[in-house]
């Protein structure tokens, strides 16, 4: 049985676009994304849910794959699925960013990890803290949803139709709330911590005689570790806080109706 070049290529059209946005989502998705994942499995990933999905998607535009407004679409469904993968990142990077500035300011940020995620060396606070992000972001089935928004993107942002400017500053926003939110998680140890080096330089005013570097780092080191314990109270409040900022973010480039609870 021979099949028309035209049958050929309305099933590679089927495909290989939704597969180029998948694949550049699951590329740049947190932990999935990360180096410590082969691209091999990523790659694999990316096929078995295109081949699940495609049957249910929009029938895409007949278009030669051999021409320029071809090469301009898959540009475009990259950027689609790059600029969904990047807010998960922001949503993690946020909590990294505050476990950095609660361990510079406990002087627990002399021991430092390998960021799996990046394959860079980051403060042990700030690797706690991207551990816990992590596990509560697959705990409320993160990707999950990030998987089922972009398949249903395929009917509000359809193949051919790239993302707008709009869409670019949403994500400069973000980027700003990602510094705000880090902030606001690490002010209260911050501040607690401060408070504690005025006491010690009200200390070393009225008894200049004492060696205020030994015993000053202990103290602020088991401070700092007693702060950071009571800091994560509030942690899961913060999560939920920046993951729907997030949601409301990928809805807004998806062009989708969410109701972020």
């Amino acid at each position: 049985m021979e099949l028309p070049l035209e049958v050929i290529f309305d099933w590679l059209r089927g495909l290989l676009w939704p597969l180029f946005r998948i694949s550049a989502m699951l590329m740049v998705m947190v932990t999935i994304g990360g180096s410590s994942v082969p691209a091999r499995i990523r790659m694999a990933l990316a096929v078995v849910i295109t081949a699940a999905v495609a049957p249910i998607l929009p029938t895409p535009p007949r278009i030669d794959l051999l021409s320029a407004e071809a090469i301009l679409i898959t540009a475009q469904e990259l950027l689609i699925g790059i600029s969904v993968g990047f807010v998960s990142m922001l949503v993690l990077n946020t909590f990294i960013l505050a476990g950095q500035i609660i361990g510079m300011q406990t002087s627990l940020g002399f021991a430092s990890m390998v960021d799996p995620s990046n394959g860079q060396q980051v403060p042990l606070v700030g690797q706690l803290f991207l551990l816990l992000s992590t596990l509560i972001f697959f705990l409320v089935d993160g990707h999950l949803m990030m998987i089922r928004m972009l398949v249903a993107s395929f009917e509000t942002l359809p193949i051919g139709e790239g993302m707008v400017p709009q869409n670019f500053l949403d994500l400069a926003n973000w980027g700003g709330l990602m510094f705000a939110g880090a902030l606001t998680l690490a002010l209260s140890a911050a501040t607690a911590l401060l408070l504690i080096n005025f006491s010690f330089g009200v200390m070393t005013r009225a008894a200049p005689q004492l060696n205020i570097f030994a015993i000053g780092f202990p103290i602020t080191m088991l401070s700092g570790l007693l702060i950071l314990w009571l800091s994560l109270s509030g942690f899961m409040p913060h999560f939920e806080a920046a993951w729907q900022h997030g949601q409301t973010t990928l809805c807004d480039i998806l062009k989708l109706q969410c109701e972020v609870r």
